[in-house]
């Protein structure tokens, strides 16, 4: 059972059809399968809803599901409940945290806030429920240049936890907002040079890069968007090659879309295998998401403040992004 592994630890017969079961068990227990992108294929496919965070937001708040199934990580499962208290809310494993969120403890934060008494707070979507408690408002990446211009342009403003994300928003705004010192490894890690090299090799390839990343990869992108913006850019774009700076879980829905283009993910610092994953997005499988709809457990539950504060700048964010 679950005893600190954070997942439910029972052997599951080889022979049993998951795929089967956990469309049983959706039905049975009235809840709805939302994944990220950024999981395994499998998991994807098997999901009702698959999207970026701001999609996965969206989601969650329109569904009548008793019993949300996050298919992610933890603060994208936070989310959920702090928009949707009355419900049950469950996550594969628990562990599935992310290194941009754990990059901002609360208690530092605050210290951080309170030396910049007259700025509004921006918080990105990857951070803890208890920082979105001291934000004004969230965004995601696919939302972030339109809520940052929501403010009066003398609005002086803090950005965290994602320093990169915000350093991009600064150069096409025109902002200068206060950053908090938080990046995310999967983006942090990629090799300029050997992207630049990988351009040089495949010269009919157009490179797309996601505003995690630092800015001497995004310098060398054609197109720089979220996760569900790199999607669609595939798909409009007449270019049949591409090499992809984010994680390569949305490499899945590239080649679904478009079974005819060729998509390369861009190698990171230490990359032997060419790709670049997340290790707590990679925690989620198909076991895990079995176990968990069969007992219902891992849950994510918060205190009852938490939601109530963190609630009103999430509200804020899906009310602009309608």
């Amino acid at each position: 059972m679950l005893e600190g592994k954070g997942f439910i630890d029972e052997p599951i017969d080889p022979k049993l059809d998951l795929v089967k079961e956990i469309n049983r068990l959706k039905k049975e227990r009235n809840a709805v399968i939302l994944s990220h992108f950024y999981v395994e294929g499998e998991l994807q496919d098997i999901a009702d809803y698959v999207g970026d965070s701001l999609g996965l937001a969206q989601a969650a708040a329109n569904t009548d599901a008793e019993t949300i199934v996050f298919v992610g990580v933890h603060f994208m499962a936070e989310t959920a409940k702090i928009i949707n208290p009355q419900k049950k809310v469950i996550l594969p494993d628990l562990k599935a945290s992310c290194s941009l969120a754990e990059s901002a403890p609360a208690e530092k934060f605050a210290a951080f806030k309170a030396k910049y008494p007259n700025h509004k707070v921006i918080t990105y979507v990857n951070a803890t429920a208890d920082l979105k408690t001291m934000s004004d408002i969230v965004c995601t990446s696919a939302n972030a240049q339109k809520i940052v211009e929501s403010f009066p342009k003398d609005q002086k403003l803090i950005f965290a936890p994602d320093k990169n994300l915000g350093n991009y928003i600064n150069s096409i705004t025109g902002r200068n907002m206060v950053l908090w010192d938080g990046a995310c490894v999967v983006h942090e890690q990629y090799s300029v040079e050997k992207i630049a090299d990988l351009i040089d090799e495949h010269s009919d390839a157009e490179f797309i890069a996601h505003p995690e990343c630092e800015k001497p990869v995004l310098l060398l992108a054609k197109h720089i968007g979220s996760t569900t913006s790199l999607l669609n850019y595939v798909q409009s774009s007449s270019a049949k090659k591409f090499i992809v700076a984010t994680e390569s879980g949305i490499l899945h829905q590239m080649i679904k879309a478009c079974p005819d283009k060729i998509f390369i993910p861009a190698p990171s610092i230490d990359s032997t295998c060419g790709c670049n994953d997340c290790e707590f997005m990679k925690l989620n499988s198909m076991q895990k998401l079995y176990n968990c709809m069969k007992y219902e457990q891992p849950e994510v539950t918060l205190p009852e403040d938490v939601i109530e504060k963190a609630r009103i700048p999430i509200q804020r964010m899906l009310d602009i992004s309608k």
